[in-house]
């Protein structure tokens, strides 16, 4: 399968210009970089056989504070993600310990884990990353 490098920048209107680096003359634009896309694969196949299963590689050109702006909400986006499944996991954990080894309630794990005693049974319920299921407490006679 070939692969083509496609380099987009915006003209002085607004339109996105695409042009295929490794076949001269391959250029086309669009109101937007999904427009352009789909046009520069019409464009390509001119000149190129295989366009329709080729692999375009996207090269949007931006300015600098722009792509230094992308790149810090790129991060941000990772972060939020690592933060997200930090929380899960401690979650459940918290879930596990107070309702099998301290024997608490639902209802009073929710109240202290600020969530609704229907999930905590959900979460108890689901299936741990590691294919694990939590314990159902042991009731207290």
């Amino acid at each position: 399968m070939s692969r083509y490098t496609i380099r987009y920048e915006r003209d002085e209107q607004g339109w996105w210009v695409a042009s295929v680096l490794e076949v001269p003359g391959c250029h086309t634009q669009g109101r937007s970089i999904e427009q352009t896309r789909q046009r520069i694969r019409e464009a390509l196949s001119l000149f190129a056989k295989d366009a329709d299963r080729a692999e375009l590689i996207d090269d949007v050109k931006l300015p600098t504070t722009l792509r230094k702006l992308l790149d810090r909400q790129r991060v941000a986006r990772e972060q939020l993600e690592e933060a997200r499944r930090n929380a899960v996991e401690t979650t459940r954990s918290a879930i596990h310990t107070l309702t099998d080894e301290e024997h608490m309630s639902r209802r009073d794990v929710g109240y202290l884990l600020d969530l609704s005693h229907q999930r905590i049974h959900q979460v108890m319920e689901a299936r741990a990353p590691y294919g694990a299921k939590f314990t159902r407490a042991k009731k207290r006679r």
